[in-house]
């Protein structure tokens, strides 16, 4: 279950002002081919240009046959899969990528990553033109084109959704994916594959940006779709601005409160180490010690998947760190080690703020922190951001400038520029560690608080997780923000009945959004009362809806 912290209703009189990308046609590249001028009326051109797009599509998508067997589904991290079974599907991801960049007008963006799975696995994930997760409308898109069994079909799919869309794919219209990809070695072949998929959408570029964190490529595409520049220079430049700007109107008291300025990182042996290298030496208020940066194997003993759920110590941290402020990143550095859990929904409420339960899924997050003047949002999972609605940056750019004439350097304007500032620093486009991690420093130094302090604020309950392999998971349907399962008819009846033999018990089942796996959720007061109900609802789980191999 996800929580979204939302605080919202302060700033009444702004009016609403969505998302408007302008981009324009400079930030595409044109077609390289040169064609002979020949006189034709607008229908034979029309004709002909379709004829030309389906020939390209037929012969790119032969290329690439889907796998004997191989049935995926576009789930809240994409498609994700073992790397040798994913060519075909990366290309077609890229064919869709390129359909929704014609249809936005817009950059879209394409990412080749498996977050915090296994080096030997990817996956594949679209970038929306705000930053954000690909639209929910597109994802049965997504699904059946992943699965269409040969380039006919795949063809005639394209052609009815181009149409149920009002996707023009004569040719005529620009576009322009920004494709990146993180360190497993199966990232290059697969990009390759995507290349492929996208060009085969006439009009369309491909931008190949390399090896990036799966929220530098969110920011850049968010960033190009608001007429800014978006190299992964600019990214570092605008979080080590920002980050010096919070702690310039750090409050003086505050200023040399913590005993060491040093933070020590765990980067998961991904691509997450490598560009935090790059990032430390532009800031020069904070030392960052970065350890797993790629000697190790990705994600194995190391990570905040494995931290947290592991619930120990990742590999190269020992005794010597004890003190020290530490954090782990996921392979792909979209989240740290944090986890929501049913205590800090609690220790939220009790300090007036709103909050909101959604389904799980960043996508849901997302969508409803974003209705919001200021919305908070993090997955039980760790995955999270801040969202600044643009009606109050207007209102407090704005404010900034009245306070500049009337009462500079005024605490009220300090106040006006650290939200600002936090508004820069932070992803808004998605969840990212790097952003995260800085905010935390910058605001533990606001504060003059010790890690101590902070970690006194509130206590986790005990928690576990578990995931059980069944036939279908699809069998499993839920209500209420995931927390009610309704069907098969009596299972959350037994969960009540298990789940109330603790205290402080809590326990939530959900499917997979990937494999044929239902995910257990349990807290309880004490760690052995969370495993104890873990493992009673996962053997429920089993008897239920798998192979009842706890017989």
């Amino acid at each position: 279950m996800d929580v979204a912290q939302s605080i919202g209703g302060q700033f009444p009189n702004i009016p609403p002002a969505p998302f408007s990308p302008s981009c324009t046609s400079s930030h595409f590249s044109a077609s390289p081919k040169v064609r002979p001028y020949i006189k034709l009326d607008v229908n034979q051109t029309r004709k002909q240009m379709n004829e030309q797009q389906r020939s390209i599509l037929l012969h790119s998508a032969s290329c690439f046959p889907l796998p004997p067997g191989v049935k995926l589904s576009y789930g809240t991290a994409g498609f994700r899969a073992d790397a040798s079974l994913l060519e075909s599907t990366v290309f077609r991801v890229g064919i869709l990528a390129a359909l929704r960049s014609v249809q936005t007008r817009s950059v879209v963006g394409l990412m080749i990553t498996a977050s915090h799975n296994q080096a030997s696995d990817n996956g594949v994930k679209v970038a929306d033109p705000s930053g954000g997760m690909l639209s929910q409308h597109w994802e049965p898109f997504a699904d059946t084109l992943s699965n269409a069994g040969d380039p006919n079909t795949l063809l005639q799919l394209i052609d009815d959704f181009a149409k149920k869309e009002k996707i023009p794919l004569e040719g005529a219209s620009e576009g322009e994916v920004l494709l990146g990809r993180d360190t497993r070695p199966s990232g290059e072949f697969l990009a390759e594959a995507a290349k492929q998929g996208i060009t085969s959408i006439m009009g369309v570029n491909a931008t190949d940006m390399g090896v990036m964190t799966t929220p530098q490529l969110h920011w850049m595409v968010r960033s190009r779709n608001k007429g800014m520049e978006a190299s992964e220079n600019n990214y570092y430049d605008q979080l080590s601005t920002s980050f010096r700007c919070l702690m310039e109107y750090i409050p003086k008291g505050n200023r040399n409160f913590n005993v060491n300025d040093k933070v020590i990182v765990d980067g998961a042996d991904g691509v997450g180490g490598e560009k935090l290298e790059i990032l430390k030496k532009l800031l020069s208020d904070l030392s960052i010690d970065v350890r797993n940066r790629g000697d190790g194997v990705l994600n194995e003993g190391v990570g905040a998947d494995f931290v947290q759920k592991e619930k120990i110590i990742p590999r190269s941290f020992g005794p010597a760190d004890v003190g020290f402020r530490c954090a782990s990143l996921d392979g792909d550095a979209d989240r740290l080690t944090a986890y929501a859990n049913g205590a800090s929904t609690y220790y939220l409420k009790q300090l007036g703020l709103e909050v909101v339960f959604t389904p799980t899924g960043v996508k849901y997050l997302h969508e409803k922190a974003s209705e919001y003047d200021i919305g908070i949002y993090f997955e039980a999972n760790g995955h999270g951001t801040i969202l600044f609605s643009e009606s109050f940056l207007c209102w407090l750019e704005g404010r900034n400038n009245e306070l500049t004439s009337t009462s500079k350097c005024s605490e009220q304007q300090e106040a006006a520029l650290r939200l600002l500032a936090v508004s820069k620093l932070i992803n808004q486009a998605v969840g990212d560690s790097f952003s995260g991690l800085l905010l935390v420093e910058a605001i533990l130094k606001h504060m003059g608080w010790s890690m101590f302090k902070w970690n006194e604020l509130y206590h986790d309950l005990p928690s576990r997780q578990l995931k059980v392999k069944v036939v279908d998971r699809t069998a499993v349907i839920t209500a209420n923000a995931e927390t009610v399962v309704v069907r098969p008819i009596g299972i959350q009846e037994a969960i009540n009945a298990e789940t109330a033999k603790y205290p402080h018990g809590r326990c939530f089942i959900r499917p997979s959004g990937t494999e044929d796996v239902i995910r257990v959720y349990a807290e309880a007061i004490s760690q052995e009362a969370a495993d104890s109900l873990a493992n009673s609802v996962a053997t429920l789980v089993d008897q239920f809806l798998g192979f009842n191999t706890t017989k």
